[in-house]
């Protein structure tokens, strides 16, 4: 590796740095860099700064001079590790161990030992995926049948909190967003330590960090903001001192800030320095200096604000406490009176009652915490799952959600909590939204839910940039409200009128992306003679009938706390317009929807942390016994996923476990738009594109078929619809389990998204016919019905969009919320008559179909 060297600052640029940071201004990269070469009197000044910062956020918090620590014991679940850090002696080889993990009894002597000395924390500490690099290790696993290190890290986690109520915190190292999901409802808190940013210390030979995969920078910010996706309370940090530039530090905090600020999830941040350690390839290194860790301390509590819990952790800072305590920290991290520092053993921890000591003397009092701080004890759901819930409560104060000291853990059931799904709140909204409406435009965590909006905002690039303009060959307007004309795409859109008229699903071949992209920005005469050709193939491919089928949604709760940036059916507990249906009353509103002429229910609800495990099977099996012929069309793949991850199985077993309950089909929502960098900004914590294909394939495989939809018309682009259908198309090529195509205009009055000015206002007049008209086109051969929804265009538009290429109307649904607390004027019901006149309105015949388009049966008596 070749070291990076960097042009010294001056002392005037330290100055002028250390004179905004006083004056409370925002600090830009260079004056943060800057700062980190303070020394002497600018140093005292910068530490000076860092303080008042730190002594603002704990008044604010309620804890004026208070610092934190937690009582812990460390649990090395194992040393093994596929990644190969240059600095690093806790990992080693499995031929060096006794057994590749610790088994589940030496877990729990450990936990116990710990729970008699009053601790309250289990820190899991693990190397990366081991089972990837040792076969003894898969072996291993496969012995006790476990899948991978993360599903017995589940298991033992599980174990620890029933058999001595110690609080996990896992340190599993790199891990995906299903993965945090799994391990959500095991732990309070999880951490992973981002390290730096600096790509050449992974990527180069000779750098710390060459050789390990999980140590790539991108791979760790990925994993951070998918821990805040998940509403995970999150512990990361840096390390300083191997070989990274001041700048390149710098870059890692702002890293750690944006990500903090989009999802509000860091609950702490180590500044950790560096420590030669002997028998390693780094051990000539020099140690981290401990006035540049006091100068990164500082301007990482000016960076990151008042609010963030800074740490350094006591036993590498040679006694140093005050100079840190002044650099603005405001946490000592984990400290054990029983176990070693596993990744540091040659620096044993400092005893309690010394910190507490060193602490007095600076003027702060030491106050113990749990694993989960108190901010997210505090706000509870959505960050802290009910199961969890009297694990924490019996250990934490309710008034500063600190940790009562003189509590001891006491092993209690890991379950889902008596009384924690309680039916009731506004279970009539299905009809009354349409009266009374709703009660306020927003939900009440609107300023926090949904993450720092300016953050958010500046994740959303100008789509309008990089469209072309509307290709008619003549003038049209574009959307600046400017005029523009086409010339250079009318080859393009020329060329894709052609395929459109002899081979449209060529459309999606890579080779012509330029000809459909200029297809979905067709305008005027273009546009008419799209639609005309869609409809052409629409007629060639399913005929003249406009279906529909008699169904009723059921959305048996509407609690939820993802924070979904789009939704406005989404709602916290105490929200006035919240609520929850019980098995009965949703079985009842399915015998009720058998008995007018329903042959499906379509069942979704929010992601309710209080929704009991069991109740998905138990809402299938309620409506098969009631209504046996019902067709059960059922939960959506973010549903599934953390309904799987609840359940501690993986998807296919969940999903084969609702088969046998009776479960027919599911719909394909919570698609948005497959392109993870668009979902991101607006759905924040929803699964993955890739995780959306796997649930819905794994179904197909498994028998049941499913929709496909892609809502459009807020931060999106025509590129990213393109690339939308071709993941449609592929799922379609390898499983063949699409019955239909949805799209689902953007409704935007009530969307969050929208209310903080950074989404559009739903798609246009053009776009929704280009889009509908292209689905046709696109997906021909593969998918034949193209649905409309009269929920979201109306009457009218839905009459267009039959003439179009679309020929299905979707339900009746009987009961309609979704789309109408977001705002949609067009009623929530439609009967029969209604939808066969808005086919009469279109020309064309209607016919009733069942939920797979066959010939719909006619419903018996119960």
């Amino acid at each position: 590796m070749v070291e990076r060297t960097e042009t010294a600052p001056t002392e005037a640029s330290i100055r002028r740095a250390c004179r905004r940071a006083a004056e409370g201004r925002p600090l830009d990269a260079d004056e943060a860099t800057a700062l980190l070469s303070a020394r002497g009197p600018a140093l005292e000044e910068l530490l000076r700064i860092a303080g008042g910062v730190r002594d603002a956020g704990l008044r604010e918090a309620g804890r004026p001079g208070v610092v934190t620590f937690s009582k812990k014991v460390f649990i090395p679940l194992t040393r093994l590790c596929r990644d190969r850090c240059h600095y690093c002696t806790f990992v080693t080889v499995p031929h060096k161990l006794p057994a590749a993990y610790l088994d589940r009894d030496e877990v729990l002597a450990i936990a116990r030992a710990g729970a008699a000395q009053g601790c309250k924390e289990a820190l899991f500490t693990l190397g990366d995926r081991p089972e990837e690099r040792w076969p003894a290790v898969r072996q291993w696993l496969d012995e006790r049948g476990y899948d991978s290190t993360v599903s017995y890290l589940r298991s033992v986690a599980i174990a620890v909190l029933e058999e001595t109520g110690l609080l996990p915190h896992l340190n599993p190292g790199v891990l995906d967003w299903s993965e945090l999901q799994r391990l959500k409802p095991v732990a309070p808190s999880m951490g992973m330590m981002l390290e730096t940013t600096a790509t050449r210390l992974w990527s180069e030979p000779g750098g710390p960090h060459y050789g390990s995969p999980d140590k790539e920078p991108a791979v760790r910010l990925r994993v951070l903001a998918d821990a805040g996706r998940v509403g995970v309370p999150f512990t990361t940090g840096i390390l300083i001192g191997i070989g990274e530039t001041h700048s390149e530090r710098i870059d890692a905090i702002f890293e750690i800030r944006r990500s903090h600020r989009e999802y509000g999830h860091i609950q702490e941040v180590i500044v950790q320095n560096f420590r030669a350690k002997p028998d390693t390839a780094m051990r000539g290194m020099p140690d981290a200096e401990l006035h540049d860790l006091a100068a990164t301390v500082a301007v990482a509590r000016i960076l990151l604000g008042p609010k963030v819990r800074l740490q350094a952790p006591p036993n590498l800072i040679a006694g140093e406490f005050a100079l840190l305590l002044r650099a603005g920290i405001d946490d000592w991290g984990g400290v054990s009176p029983l176990t070693p520092d596993h990744v540091n053993p040659e620096r044993p921890w400092p005893a309690i009652e010394e910190l507490a000591r060193h602490s007095a003397a600076a003027g702060f009092t030491l106050r113990e915490r749990l694993t989960i701080y108190p901010e997210y004890v505090r706000r509870g759901e959505g960050w802290l799952d009910p199961r969890l819930g009297a694990h924490v409560r019996a250990l934490a104060d309710p008034a500063t959600g600190l940790a009562v000291e003189s509590a001891r853990p006491a092993g209690m059931p890991w379950q889902e909590p008596e009384e924690s799904f309680v039916p009731g709140g506004r279970t009539d909204l299905h009809a009354t939204i349409d009266t009374d409406g709703r009660t306020g435009d927003r939900r009440g965590d609107f300023d926090s839910v949904y993450g720092d909006w300016a953050e958010v905002a500046a994740r959303v690039s100008a789509p309008a940039a990089s469209i072309p303009a509307p290709a008619t060959g003549e003038t049209a307007t574009a959307g600046s409200g400017e005029t523009a004309t086409a010339g250079s795409g009318d080859a393009d859109l020329r060329a894709g009128l052609r395929l459109a008229a002899d081979d449209p699903a060529a459309l999606l071949a890579p080779a012509n992306a330029d000809a459909a992209l200029a297809l979905f920005n067709a305008d005027g005469p273009a546009l008419e003679q799209l639609c005309r050709l869609a409809d052409d193939v629409r007629r060639d491919t399913v005929g003249d009938d406009v279906t529909y089928v008699v169904n009723r949604n059921i959305n048996f709760s509407n609690v939820c706390y993802v924070g979904c940036r789009f939704c406005a059916f989404a709602q916290r507990e105490s929200d006035a317009d919240a609520y929850r249906l019980s098995v009965e009353q949703v079985a009842d509103r399915a015998e009720e929807a058998w008995r007018v002429g329903a042959t499906e229910v379509c069942m979704q609800g929010g992601i309710d942390p209080k929704l009991p495990g069991t109740t998905y099977a138990e809402l299938v099996r309620a409506v098969k016994r009631r209504v046996p012929q019902m067709h059960v069309h059922a939960f959506s793949p973010m549903e599934i996923v953390t309904a799987a991850a609840k359940a501690g199985v993986p998807v296919r077993e969940w999903l084969t476990e609702m088969r046998e309950a009776g479960l027919d089909t599911i719909p394909g929502t919570a698609a948005e738009i497959l392109d993870d960098d668009v979902r991101w900004v607006l759905t924040k914590g929803k699964l993955p594109a890739a995780a959306w294909v796997d649930v819905v394939s794994t179904a197909h495989e498994l028998g049941i078929r499913s929709s496909c939809t892609m809502m459009y018309g807020h931060v999106d682009h025509p590129g990213q619809w393109l690339a939308h259908f071709r993941v449609l198309a592929g799922v379609q090529d390898r499983t063949g389990g699409f019955t239909e195509f949805v799209a689902l205009p953007f409704v935007h009055t009530n969307a969050p998204i929208y209310l903080a000015g950074i989404a559009r206002p739903g798609p246009t007049w053009r776009e929704n016919r280009a889009v509908h008209a292209m689905a046709r086109l696109l997906l021909h051969g593969r998918i034949p019905n193209i649905q409309c929804s009269w929920v979201k265009l109306g009457d009218e538009g839905t009459v267009a969009m039959l003439n179009g290429g679309a020929n299905d109307l979707g339900g009746t649904l009987m009961e309609e919320t979704i789309s109408r607390m977001a705002g949609s004027d067009n009623g929530s019901a439609r009967s029969e008559e209604q939808l066969r006149q808005i086919a009469a309105l279109a020309g064309r015949p209607a016919r009733k179909r069942n939920t797979a388009y066959g010939s719909a049966a006619v419903p018996q008596s119960v």
